[in-house]
């Protein structure tokens, strides 16, 4: 059987690659590895998102579970944020969601959650992955000794009420944009906002199982820019169908992405005497204007590999509690166990006000450098070859010497396709857009030549 989990959990065409037959053996192995430690019969909260196959998924996911010997409680709609924080704040075994972020509806995902509401590092879902094979699969319970379900509409509520114990700012006077991608903040945001005093003008929220992500949310910010240009708004925000991101949209139409507000937030968390180390961590992908517009303010940045559980487990390490990525997932970590866009937003509305600016007028000094990425097709058993190469090393040199500290080179290989993936970054677009260039044109002459030695001597380059 071929990895299931990837970079975010089990995602698929849902009932294709992500089927009910999956389904019900991902519930039934994750109660296994994730459940009881000697507590008695073991609890796991389930949430899913609104597309349309989530009904067929957590009823399989319920079974697989319950036939496992857990209790499951099912919470319906809600953001995967909300899954991770009541999971942990309600003593469960673990938690579920079921959600394909920001894919089109057609998609559908699976994550687990630990009883602490973290995301599960790799060895806890390669335990899961060996459990779905059933090599060492112990008898099954019966009787009594089966799980039990039960729904939990109170759910959306409990989350609210604990958004707005987190973070409360002000808002009476502000007209504020959502689009909530018709996906899972809707229903949750607006009643949060409006407890604010915000008068809110929404788009986004009408969520039909099949429009989630569709021309909308932060994937597709153009409808949120026009919106609150023409309506005159203060600011909005958008986030994806799973709302654990979150981006932001200024008065002039200027989209704030994960990295202008990772900016923000350092800056208003700084004076606060709340950035521990005065650190802040991101992704190898973050822009070179984020690591510079933090250096203005004596603040570090730490780069981690791409994905926010990366990101998270870099911020353990260090003892950061600010961390995130350019598409707009924000880690407080002080007050959530990982990215919650509703949230996000209400810290940065907090951090304006705090800091006596608008969006516009704080990031006025945030220069964006400009990146161009390409990527070549190189099977697995090239890469590291191809990456070792002599010529290459010696290219990748003479491009750092002319980039010097004004720009930035990344080539890594891709975690899920058998590509390696270039990224040049600096403040001349024509110079960086030639080094890419080169250096995919050298990267791919490597993979040929590497390739063809291989056949010659009989090889398979896998």
């Amino acid at each position: 059987m071929a990895r299931q989990f990837g970079t975010d959990g089990v995602r698929g065409i849902a009932n294709l690659g992500l089927s009910a037959e999956l389904a019900l053996g991902l519930g039934r192995a994750g109660a296994r590895v994730l459940a009881g430690a000697g507590r008695g019969r073991p609890r796991v909260l389930l949430g899913r998102d609104t597309r349309h196959s989530g009904d067929m998924l957590e009823a399989a996911l319920t079974a697989g579970l319950a036939s496992a010997g857990a209790d499951v409680v099912t919470a319906g709609v809600l953001p995967t944020p909300a899954v991770a924080v009541l999971t942990a704040r309600g003593g469960y075994d673990a938690g579920v969601m079921i959600s394909a972020s920001h894919n089109p509806f057609a998609y559908n995902g699976i994550k687990f959650f630990s009883a602490s509401g973290a995301k599960l590092p790799d060895a806890v879902e390669d335990r899961i992955e060996h459990e779905l094979l059933g090599l060492d699969a112990p008898a099954p319970p019966t009787g009594l000794e089966l799980g039990r379900h039960r729904h939990w509409p109170e759910a959306a509520a409990a989350y609210r009420d604990w958004l707005l114990g987190q973070l409360a700012p002000e808002l009476t006077g502000l007209r504020i944009g959502l689009d909530m991608a018709h996906g899972a903040a809707a229903g949750i945001a607006q009643p949060v906002f409006r407890a604010l005093g915000a008068e809110l003008v929404c788009i986004g929220d009408a969520p039909d199982g099949a429009n989630i992500n569709a021309g909308c949310g932060s994937t597709a910010p153009g409808p949120l820019r026009a919106l609150v240009q023409e309506r005159g708004l203060d600011i909005g925000f958008a986030y994806d169908g799973d709302a654990d991101r979150c981006l932001a949209v200024d008065r002039t139409g200027r989209v704030a992405d994960g990295d202008h507000i990772l900016a923000v937030l350092a800056r208003w968390l700084q004076r606060r005497n709340s950035l521990p180390g005065a650190t802040v961590v991101a992704t190898v992908m973050s822009n070179l204007g984020l690591e510079h517009a933090l250096a203005a303010g004596g603040i570090r940045l730490l780069r981690s590999r791409v994905g926010d559980r990366y990101v998270l487990e870099e911020m353990r390490r260090s003892g950061a509690v600010l961390g995130g990525e350019q598409s707009g997932h924000v880690i407080l970590h002080d007050r959530a166990p990982g990215g919650d866009g509703i949230l996000t937003s209400l810290a940065l509305l907090t951090a304006l006000l705090e800091l006596g600016e608008t969006l516009e007028t704080a990031l006025r000094d945030f220069v964006s450098y400009p990146q161009v990425q390409r990527q070549a097709a190189v099977t697995a058993g090239l890469r590291e070859r191809v990456l070792r190469a002599p010529e290459l090393l010696a290219l990748e040199e003479r491009h750092r010497l002319e980039l010097g500290d004004t720009g930035r080179l990344l080539l890594r290989p891709s975690g899920t396709e058998p590509l390696l993936r270039i990224m040049y970054e600096g403040r001349d677009p024509e110079q960086i857009t030639a080094m890419a260039d080169e250096m995919l044109a050298l990267v791919e002459a490597l993979a040929a030549r590497d390739s063809r030695a291989a056949s010659e001597r009989g090889q398979e380059p896998h």
